[in-house]
């Protein structure tokens, strides 16, 4: 060490979405020291700001941490790219914007496994507290917290024809996802302010750090939490080739995600012990769930070309219309460079046996290979569509004690036949929506996987070859009761077995939720504070 210990009394591992809720929370008694450590580097590119920039920001090495998942056999031996933000905001910072809390179902699904406190009606009001929604106050929205939600600031016509078809397919039209049922279709509501990315940096962290009980440190790698005599009492962490350790009198609490966290359990001697040993990791608490239980939304991405009306292909490749995207975003922050990703969503049945929408779509006027990878030169609709509620489960482990290591993804992902099945079904049910009317007007031709594919084999077969993830790691910390042998914290969020130790991020999710995972997160995060501030 270069330096003797500094003490604080809470130390947060990550800046990302959790991270910043929590720095937030607990820094505003200004009794309480609060120490933020980050791996990445501050939001200082115009990429993180424009909405258009995820697709500059996914797959560059200045916004993402590059991981690779390892070569998986239900994607018939595929490495998948699996994008972290690298940044304060975390992955909110280059993700689709999304604002999704998920299915009541879900969360009455934690409470039934005995987990208190944890239910709708339990988490819903948290929701509203960050929550600065656009939208009219009510009994689902309210104003005047630090998440902004918006609505899309521009439409699509073949977009709009997707609504009327999915309407016809038996999927109504709707106008919020949030109210605990998100059966239906329309355009998804956005974490944007004034056409701009809202990420968690920008609501929650970077209006509080100049309170002088809060300190942030970034391009700051965390590689071991110091447990002595069974408590969690600080962490060593390196910044430009220098050594430190801090000092808790309180809590150490990570937030640094689905795919560090378990990892840097493990570098603390934390998980299944065989597997330290391994490693040759002294083992402080033996807790085999630690890097167990992923769960990811697998998406499969049918595109189809179209006719006769404009998409994101043919105006990005347009040399005269690329200016005037420009400027009209620079004028009234609207227009292409406003959009998220995925502007129009959809939840729906696979089929009948399931009680609420088990598949959701992302519908694109876009289409390109994968993110990072330039759109095609035809113009194009992408009917993205996930399975919610997968059987799969992966992991995420350590590699070696090096903390710069990354680690090793295995998601197993369409390994259950059920997951199979739920796969083959959603490929059929675009299909069905496509064939409509309102989208058969635009003479929609399918380019992957392609008329060919018709059978079940010849489905699960394309679904293996197209088949991504959508970003939404989840559970390798998972929260369960101290009965359950592969629980890793408790309903409180306290490691089991060690301390003032606590995880507050996707990890400790113990089924992923019916949507996308962001806001969830971050209402975990607000809830991890509550509990926090209530113990101390």
């Amino acid at each position: 060490m270069t330096e003797p210990p500094q003490i604080y009394d809470v130390i947060i591992v990550g800046a990302g979405s959790a991270g910043c809720v929590l720095a937030n929370r607990l820094s505003a008694d200004p009794s309480r020291r609060v120490l933020v450590l980050e791996a990445g580097g501050q939001d200082d590119w115009i990429w993180f700001h424009i909405p258009v920039g995820y697709l500059f920001s996914i797959g560059n090495p200045r916004a993402d941490w590059m991981f690779k998942t390892e070569p998986t056999a239900g994607l018939a031996g595929r490495s998948l790219a699996y994008p972290r933000g690298k940044v304060i905001g975390g992955s909110s910072a280059i993700n689709a914007m999304i604002y999704m809390r998920g299915q009541a179902a879900d969360y009455d699904g934690w409470r039934q496994r005995g987990l208190a406190g944890w239910g709708w009606d339990d988490v819903l009001p948290l929701f509203l507290d960050q929550e600065d929604h656009i939208a009219p106050p009510g009994p689902l929205h309210r104003s005047g917290g630090e998440w902004r939600v918006e609505h899309p600031r521009m439409r699509w016509d073949v977009l709009d024809a997707f609504a009327e078809a999915a309407a016809l397919e038996g999927i109504p039209k709707v106008a919020d996802f949030n109210g605990g049922d998100n059966f239906g279709c329309g355009y998804f509501q956005v974490n944007q302010k004034a056409g701009r990315r809202w990420s968690a940096a920008a609501g929650f962290l970077k209006p509080v750090l100049k309170r002088p009980n809060l300190k942030l440190e970034t391009h700051a790698q965390v590689s071991r939490v110091i447990v002595e005599n069974g408590r969690a009492v600080g962490v060593a962490w390196t910044k430009g080739g220098q050594s430190f350790e801090a000092r808790t009198t309180g809590e150490v609490v990570l937030a640094a995600g689905a795919v560090a966290t378990p990892k840097l359990l493990e570098l603390s001697g934390i998980g299944d012990g065989a597997r330290l040993q391994t490693l040759g990791i002294e083992t402080q608490a033996h807790l085999p769930g630690v890097g167990e239980n992923l769960q990811d939304h697998l998406q499969i991405r049918p595109y189809f070309g179209v006719t006769g009306v404009p998409t994101m292909n043919d105006l990005y490749a347009s040399w005269w219309r690329r200016p005037l995207m420009a400027l009209e975003y620079a004028v009234h922050r609207r227009g292409p460079m406003s959009m998220a990703p995925s502007q129009l969503g959809a939840f729906a049945r696979s089929s009948p046996e399931h009680a609420t929408p088990n598949v959701q779509f992302h519908v694109q006027p876009l289409s390109l290979d994968r993110f990072g990878e330039p759109l095609h030169a035809f113009p194009a609709v992408t009917i993205s569509v996930c399975n919610l509620r997968p059987t799969s489960r992966g992991s995420i482990h350590a590699a070696s004690p090096d903390a710069d290591a990354a680690p090793v993804i295995q998601p197993n992902y369409l390994s259950t036949a059920e997951d199979e099945r739920v796969a083959i079904d959603s490929m059929r049910l675009v299909r069905r929506i496509v064939a409509q009317a309102p989208l058969q007007k635009f003479q929609p031709r399918e380019h992957r996987p392609g008329d060919q594919a018709q059978s079940d084999a010849e489905l699960l077969t394309a679904a293996r070859e197209l088949g991504t993830t959508i970003f939404h790691p989840a559970g390798t910390a998972k929260m369960g009761l101290a009965s359950d042998p592969t629980a890793v914290v408790d309903e409180r969020l306290r490691v089991h077995g060690v301390a003032g130790l606590r995880v507050a991020d996707a990890s400790v999710m113990p089924t992923i939720t019916s949507g996308n995972t962001n806001s969830p997160t971050m209402m975990i995060a607000e809830k991890a504070a509550r509990m926090i501030i209530a113990d101390d």
